[in-house]
């Protein structure tokens, strides 16, 4: 199979790339390298996959120098001429579409930074498989965009109208464009709901990652709605299996489908929407307890009201994954948590 991976030098795109260079697929990975967080991290990621930073050139694809199947290129999915171009040339066979601006908070401060990325950027891939004939497209979605719904646990099956942030918002969107695609063109598309994907190679502007390192330097952490918070969080060893399991099984459309009570998670058309998560939600003071266990140091806690656009649960309701691709996530999180640290401790260790 051909796959190309958008956000390659991302959290969850820089490993998906990893597993499927063990799978022995024919892989490009796509990304613009902005500087939304430290740029070393996105380096280093490409630099553990074998891509040298220094011979990266926008537009140009870089072979690796780890895995000889794996190729690199630095693109801007605003740039339509430019993604119609890497489509009409390479042929993919699948398309996972992981990029994207993050972050709900950052949606109160550029929010359109999001409208560019996340929804021109998207109508760029999505259109572009279609006119390349892509045989699935696979794209990241959010747990935000179930927004003020408060039925747990958050299923793919419930009403999601009610975003909270821009970044939700974006996110839904794309589920809408992609289920017109699939109802206009037939092209088979996947959307994955993500709920708070942890480990090591993280994000840095996601709480764990900022709690570690303000633990580590001995300043105060910010908890947020004073700690009153529950998050399905999400080992990203357990996501990446959740992605690899949908990625090479593209859905057709469910016959017995009724626009009279309105699955939104599935049609008649080639369209499906999955939870990826752990199916149970942790107490974010529990979760505090993990790094704080890990560290051996105790954290000083400065407790905040709720922020704009954030919500104090979520939980994910993965049955349908668990049922359809056997999708069964058990990372601990001492475990998962531990595996981070490791991680932290030794790339910052320079």
């Amino acid at each position: 199979m051909r796959v190309l991976v958008t956000g390659a030098a991302g959290f969850i795109g820089f490993h998906l790339v990893g597993r499927l260079i063990e799978r022995n697929e024919d892989v490009v990975g796509l990304d613009n390298l902005n500087d939304y967080y430290d740029i070393r991290l996105k380096h280093g990621r490409l630099d553990e996959a074998g891509i040298l930073v220094e011979r990266i050139r926008d537009g140009k694809l870089i072979p690796s120098g780890k895995h000889p199947r794996y190729r690199f290129v630095k693109m801007d999915l605003t740039d339509g001429e430019a993604i119609a171009g890497l489509f009409e040339r390479e042929k993919f066979d699948v398309v996972c579409h992981l990029a994207a601006q993050a972050g709900v908070r950052y949606s109160l401060i550029n929010p359109r930074a999001f409208i560019d990325s996340n929804i021109v950027g998207f109508f760029n891939v999505i259109e572009a498989c279609r006119r390349a004939g892509s045989r699935h497209l696979v794209y990241a979605s959010s747990s935000s965009v179930y927004g003020l719904n408060e039925s747990m646990p958050f299923s793919p099956r419930d009403n999601v109208d009610h975003p909270t942030s821009l970044y939700a918002a974006s996110k839904k969107a794309d589920e809408l464009m992609a289920h017109s695609y699939s109802h206009l063109y037939g092209l088979p598309t996947t959307g994955l709901r993500f709920f708070t994907v942890y480990g090591p190679w993280g994000r840095p502007d996601m709480a764990y990652f900022t709690f570690t390192r303000s633990i580590l330097e001995g300043r105060p952490i910010e908890v947020y709605n004073r700690g009153n918070m529950k998050r399905d969080f999400t080992y990203i060893g357990d996501a990446i299996e959740g992605v690899v399991r949908v990625l090479f099984t593209p859905p057709s459309g469910d016959p017995e489908w009724s626009g009279t009570k309105p699955d939104p998670s599935r049609s008649k058309a080639p369209y499906r929407i999955y939870n990826i998560g752990r199916g149970s939600p942790i107490g974010l003071m529990e979760f505090i307890e993990a790094i704080e266990k890990a560290l051996g140091r105790k954290a000083q806690k400065t407790l905040l009201p709720l922020q704009p656009g954030d919500v104090p649960v979520t939980w994910a309701d993965t049955a349908d994954l668990e049922a359809e691709h056997d999708y069964r996530p058990g990372t601990p999180i001492d475990q998962g948590i531990r595996a981070f640290v490791e991680w932290y401790l030794k790339f910052y260790a320079h």
